[in-house]
This record gives C-alpha cells, sequence and structure tokens, in this order.
C-alpha cells in the first residue's frame, strides 16, 4: 500500500483514543453508513433482524446487504415468519448477496432452532450465537451489540486493518485483533469502533492507497505498514 511521497513529522502526538473517536464521528458522518448500523437506524434492529442481515452480510457489499435486507424483511422479518419460507423462496429474495443458497440453508434452519427450542428468542450469548450454522465471531458480535446492546467487539478487515496501521494493536489475523483490542479498548467504544470504522476504511483509511494526507488522525497515527 502506497501514498504519495511527503514528509513525515519527526514526531507524533500520544495515540489518544478518546481523541480518536472525537475526530472519527464527523470525519465518518458524511459517508454511508455500515450496513447493519444503517438498518438499526431504519428501525430494523431486533436481535432477529440483525442476526439474519449480519449473515447476509459477509462477504457482500453494504449497499447489496442493505437492498436485501430491506427485501427480505418485508416479506419476513421475524423466526416464525421466515421459517415458512421455502429454501427456494428465501434463496431468492437473497439475491443478488453472495452465496444465497448456502445463507438460505442456514438462515431457514437457525430460525427454526430459535422456534422450536428457544421459544422464538435469539440466544443472548457469543456461545448460543455461534453454535448456529453460518454464524461465526464476527456475525455473533454485530447480532449482541447492534441488537441487544451489549458490548461487544466486532472486527471485521477495516477494524483489523486500522486498528494495526494506527499501532494501536499489533496482530496478525482479525480474531487476534478482537481479543487484544477487548484488553485495551474502553467498553464505552467496543460496539461503535465498528460503526465509524467501516465507513472510514472504505473512503479514507482505505487498503491502498490510504488518505493520509487529509486524514483527521495523521496527527497520532503510526502508519504502520503505510510506504
Amino acid at each position: 500500500m502506497k501514498t504519495a511521497k511527503r514528509p513525515r513529522p519527526a514526531t507524533k502526538e500520544p495515540f489518544d483514543i478518546d481523541e480518536v473517536f472525537r475526530r472519527l464521528r464527523p470525519a465518518v458522518a458524511p459517508f454511508a453508513k455500515a450496513a447493519m448500523f444503517d438498518l438499526r437506524d431504519r428501525g430494523f434492529d431486533t436481535p432477529f433482524e440483525q442476526l439474519v442481515g449480519s449473515l447476509i452480510s459477509a462477504r457482500t457489499r453494504d449497499e447489496t446487504t442493505l437492498d436485501v435486507c430491506l427485501r427480505l424483511f418485508e416479506v419476513a422479518k421475524t423466526p416464525e415468519a421466515m421459517s415458512a419460507l421455502s429454501e427456494d423462496e428465501l434463496a431468492a429474495l437473497l439475491r443478488p448477496a453472495t452465496f444465497p443458497e448456502p445463507k438460505a440453508r442456514d438462515i431457514l434452519a437457525l430460525s427454526r432452532r430459535i422456534v422450536e427450542e428457544f421459544g422464538g428468542i435469539v440466544p443472548d450469548t457469543v456461545e448460543g450465537l455461534t453454535a448456529f450454522r453460518g454464524v461465526g465471531p464476527k456475525i455473533a458480535a454485530l447480532t449482541l451489540a447492534v441488537g441487544f446492546h451489549q458490548p461487544a467487539i466486532a472486527v471485521d478487515i477495516h477494524v483489523h486493518r486500522i486498528t494495526n496501521r494506527w499501532g494501536y494493536v499489533a496482530t496478525s489475523t482479525p480474531e487476534k485483533t478482537a481479543l487484544a483490542l477487548a484488553e485495551i479498548l474502553p467498553r464505552r467504544y467496543w460496539i461503535e469502533i465498528n460503526e465509524r470504522l467501516v465507513p472510514f476504511g472504505k473512503w479514507i483509511c482505505t487498503a491502498a492507497r490510504p488518505k493520509c494526507s487529509t486524514c483527521p488522525l495523521l496527527s497520532m497515527c503510526r502508519q504502520v505498514g503505510v510506504a
């Protein structure tokens, strides 16, 4: 990853995570929201809607995820209503999200289990959520954070890349980043970090050619790995 060559400051400000979030909020305000937070702000904030939406979002662009979820939730937004669909009907509703057939299978399976084993109530623990096929740590964390309002850190490629680029953590995988952040990130930011860093990573701190020269965090960021 490279940016235009420019002189770097001889010293950096101390990295202040409170100041980071104060600067992040206005910086990302003009951009499209991360899909699950956009759904939340549109009123689709139940644990079931967030669980299904997070599963649909896996390897799917936020814009596509939002469109698919809005269309799907017009038809079915509860585990009971979802369970009544056939796999073919659900797969058709999920297109053009990635892997519509496997996702339809997994959504139907978890919907039926929620109805039959949990009385229609989505489990509110990582262990309970990840027991469903297709639900990994990031999906579980998003469901807990946005659907249940529980402090949980959802680490995707943006959160992983940016926090390592800042020098705030030094990890090799998103899973290790989640563990490292749980040790040092104040809990008041556990939900918000994904909400802010997804648009920040898509539009400012991009994987290739990050816009460092206009970044509001340049004075604190260690720019690890940026040439």
